[in-house]
């Protein structure tokens, strides 16, 4: 092996022992920033080995490509807000399924085996579904397209239909690889079927779906990877596909949901019943409520995508530091598909300073929830539903959610009695014990540090 390839062989090792520490480390909030970096390197690394293999590209291109993609990067990272994170996350997941289609379409050159061609195949196929399917959550997460599952009459038959069409282009493909449509035929199809199998899931299911489309797009690289011979694209691609399959599922578990009943069934079509709900609503003022909190020893804090859109998360943790001060021990609720994105909660939490020790997640919160005296509720609503527990004809009913309502006073933070992403009514805003606190919660929450200093 000449000193060149060597050099290339031991880069490539280097950088997988980045990913694989990088996501080691990426399991605590404490070490997360530096799991991130090491794995930023790796990726780095990896990047300038392979094309610089058997000199693919000139080093200026690859200068060029890091400049340009820098700038995007560091851009985005800067003006994109928090709120925005999950549909960000989807796009990512999208480029880099067109990535893989892109890497294994290019990878048809000359006479190749039967086995590169089916890596091909199965990169073009996942790397599509991956990228039109990303960019149908980003619509529903972003709302510019309805978040609600889309439906129609014969839509199981029509998708068997593209799946046949599918494999039988694949097949002609195979044994016809000069003929190019054959080629054009599977990413035609394949673009069409990751639009038609996440146009069906509803909004309250994105997180799900964000996770197992990221799941996808490892898998679209790994495959891209053996079509194109290059280990570290094949190391890359499973990290990242292991990881998505295995995170997907954690968030099937905790909404006690099958996987299969999250792509095939769509979240409000579990029941058409109307759920009635019984009770008055009683609002509650800022200096009432402060008068509570002041007298409090214990407080849980459970944060929902409201507390990103209103940018809450600093003036909750001065809130939080205020209430300590007085004596409280407080504690914050994490569900695990709370917000639009897996971790969504603990990153904004994250980038407000809170010790990760006080983020305690489902099924620790809960067991003490009887004994907390004030529990806040931050823009949740799906999460915190006692609908779930009491309602057979909910559609989340037998989902697991935060037992606020067991905790002896319930303050609701929300700008309005609108339901939540999932379109459920929520029997948690007319019992006795819950009190709503209406209004932007960052002013809300700003209007209780008032009455505290």
């Amino acid at each position: 092996m000449e000193s060149s390839q060597l050099g290339i062989q031991i880069a490539y090792v280097v950088a997988a022992a980045l990913f694989i520490f990088g996501l080691k480390l990426l399991g605590s909030a404490g070490t997360a920033r530096r799991g991130n970096t090491l794995s930023a390197i790796g990726m780095l690394i990896a990047i300038v080995a392979a094309l610089t293999d058997q000199g693919i590209v000139d080093y200026r291109f690859i200068l060029g490509g890091f400049v340009i993609g820098g700038l995007i990067g560091a851009t985005a990272s800067r003006l994109v807000q928090m709120t925005a994170m999950p549909e960000m996350v989807a796009l990512f997941n999208g480029f880099g399924g067109m990535a893989s289609l892109l890497v294994g379409a290019a990878a048809i050159s000359g006479a190749v085996g039967t086995f590169t061609l089916i890596t091909v195949v199965l990169s073009i196929l996942i790397g599509g579904v991956t990228f039109t399917g990303s960019l149908i959550a980003y619509g529903k997460l972003s709302e510019t397209i309805g978040s609600g599952a889309v439906t129609f009459k014969g839509q199981q038959i029509v998708n068997s239909l593209i799946v046949i069409g599918i494999v039988a282009s694949a097949i002609m493909f195979c044994l016809t690889p000069s003929d190019p449509v054959w080629l054009y035929t599977v990413i035609g199809l394949s673009l069409l079927f990751g639009i038609m199998l996440v146009i069906p899931i509803g909004g309250a299911d994105m997180p799900v779906v964000i996770s197992l489309l990221n799941s996808y797009s490892g898998l679209a690289a790994c495959a891209a990877g053996f079509a194109v011979n290059n280990n570290i694209l094949i190391v890359a691609g499973s990290l990242v596909g292991a990881s998505g399959i295995i995170l997907t599922q954690i968030m099937c578990k905790a909404m006690n949901r099958s996987l299969s009943n999250v792509l095939f069934s769509g979240f409000t079509a579990v029941s058409d019943e109307t759920v009635e709900i019984e009770g008055e609503v009683k609002p509650i003022s800022v200096e009432d409520a402060f008068y509570v909190l002041e007298a409090a020893t214990n407080v849980a804090i459970i944060p929902g995508y409201g507390m990103a859109v209103a940018q809450a998360q600093h003036v909750v943790k001065e809130l939080c530091e205020l209430l300590e001060e007085n004596g409280c021990e407080v504690n914050f609720g994490i569900h695990p598909v709370a917000g639009r994105m897996p971790g969504h909660m603990n990153v904004l939490l994250a980038e407000a300073d809170v010790p990760y020790d006080q983020l305690l997640e489902m099924d620790e919160i809960n067991p003490r929830m009887e004994t907390v005296d004030v529990a806040i509720v931050i823009g949740a609503n799906d999460v915190v539903n006692p609908a779930a527990r009491e309602v057979a004809s909910s559609p989340i009913y037998g989902m697991p959610v935060i037992n606020v309502d067991s905790a002896r006073t319930v303050f609701v933070l929300k700008r309005s009695m609108a339901s939540g992403f999932a379109g459920i009514e929520n029997p948690l805003f007319f019992k006795e014990n819950t009190r709503m606190l209406f209004g932007d919660a960052k002013e809300t929450i700003g209007g209780l540090i008032r009455e505290f200093s």
